[in-house]
């Protein structure tokens, strides 16, 4: 306990610090080119890795394209008896064999892999579409009237039916047609499609994951780096910084933080993590007030709806032209507040103002710009939306007048009166023609709510 206290009064020796430093230094020296080289290697070895996986994805792609190209020239002899497609086919089939080549690779190199297992589910139902595909040409070389001493050998050993030899050569024609068009074909392709598509997905997320791997080693590697450059960054410094490290430097930051009204981080020194903590505390008691003063300043006491100067400062900056206004009254509501009471007046007011949010959309504003009239501004709204705006007005005054006899109130309705922003050119004219489509609702009965600009 003295001799921490003899330190405190003695002050912290810089040439033993300087020592210690010049120690540390070299060791984090040493440790920081080894980590270098490590992550040079881990670098290296993630560069490979996703480049192989990359390529696999890549010869997986060759048997979709492989299939669909068999299935267009296979398509294009029997529809054209071109017989140049069906060469094509067979040098697909039998010579390029770009479906092997890519099962093959697979199968070397994930053969126990659920991604091989879908590709080899692809080729194998590719393999067997091929026997209807071989069946179709040998229908078509027929209707061509070609000796089958020239058939191609996969399509000589192909066997007709009895049926399909006494075929007319059109009707061999057609039925070699409708072979390949038909639902069975379409289906058998959709098969090798889904197959193809979960191996490309298994070997995209083998990808991601190694990546993800790869990316969490490097990110440690990379920790360690940061660490071992501050330490050599702090030892270089010495005691010259050393000073200005722990009070100088905290100081001048601070006082840029309270410049711009931010929270000052809690470190440094005793009296900075003072400073600091008391600080944070008045600013976070200032923050609080100045928002709540804010809000207050915009929002309406009793319903806690945007008020008048809210409305105002809302209606000047949203966009008009896709915007909707309707203007809000209660129906006799100085007879409620002359009967009842202001305080039945107010619960009324707050019911209101309830129905109205829960009945408008989320991004719509509702507000009270007045005792008992009300505001909401629709935003992303259209003329096509008259009917349903209707609609909801009265879903509003039905939802008034269930809850009014639930909650002990006397009856309580509202007119509105509606305008579309595109239908008008500036915010005056707008607030105009809702303030007098709302004066006809109120006064016809008969209409919850009228549409300035539309014959009602």
């Amino acid at each position: 306990m003295k001799k921490r206290k003899s330190l405190k009064e003695r002050g912290i020796s810089l040439k033993k610090v300087n020592i210690i430093m010049v120690i540390v230094a070299l060791a984090a020296s040493i440790v920081l080119f080894w980590a270098m080289s490590m992550t040079n290697d881990m670098n290296e070895a993630t560069n490979k890795a996703v480049v192989e996986l990359i390529s696999l994805r890549s010869s997986a792609y060759e048997l979709q394209i492989a299939s669909d190209y068999l299935t267009e020239q296979i398509r294009c002899f029997a529809v054209s008896e071109d017989k140049e497609y069906l060469d094509n086919y067979l040098e697909e089939a039998n010579v390029s064999k770009r479906r092997d080549r890519a099962v093959a690779l697979i199968n070397e190199k994930l053969g126990d892999s659920t991604a091989a297992q879908h590709l080899n589910n692809a080729m194998k139902k590719s393999i067997e579409l091929m026997d209807t595909e071989y069946y179709a040409a040998r229908l078509t070389l027929e209707a061509m009237g070609v000796p089958e001493y020239d058939f191609p050998q996969e399509v000589y050993a192909v066997t007709v039916s009895q049926e399909d030899k006494e075929l007319s050569p059109d009707d061999k024609e057609k039925k070699s047609v409708s072979l390949l068009f038909d639902e069975k074909y379409s289906n058998s392709k959709e098969i090798i499609s889904k197959e193809f598509s979960s191996c490309i997905n298994e070997l995209t997320e083998i990808v991601e994951q190694k990546q993800y791997e790869h990316a969490e080693e490097l990110r440690k590697q990379v920790l360690v780096e940061h660490i071992l450059t501050f330490v050599l960054i702090f030892v270089l410094l010495g005691i010259v910084t050393l000073t200005s490290l722990m009070i100088f430097r905290p100081l001048k930051n601070i006082i840029d933080l309270i410049r711009d009204e931010q929270p000052v981080p809690v470190k440094g020194a005793y009296e900075i993590r003072f400073l600091a903590k008391t600080y944070n505390l008045m600013n976070h008691v200032s923050r609080e007030s100045k928002e709540k003063l804010e809000y207050d300043a915009t929002h309406d006491e009793l319903t806690g709806l945007y008020n008048r100067r809210g409305y105002d400062f809302l209606l000047n900056n949203v966009d008009i032209d896709t915007s909707a206004l309707v203007l809000i009254d209660l129906n006799e509501f100085k007879k409620i507040n002359d009967t009842y009471g202001h305080d039945v007046g107010d619960r009324a007011l707050i019911k209101v103002a309830n129905v109205l949010n829960r009945n408008f959309r989320a991004h719509d504003f509702v507000c009270r710009i007045g005792g008992d009239e009300f505001a909401v501004i629709m935003i992303h709204t259209e003329p096509e939306l008259k009917d349903k705006i209707a609609a909801k007005v009265r879903n509003i005054n039905a939802s008034l007048q269930a809850d009014a006899q639930k909650e002990d109130l006397p009856p309580i309705s509202l007119s509105a009166g509606v305008v579309f922003g595109e239908l008008h050119h500036s915010i005056s004219e707008i607030y105009k023609q809702a303030d007098n489509a709302l004066y006809k609702a109120k006064a016809d009965s008969g209409h919850d709510v009228i549409f300035a600009g539309f014959n009602s």
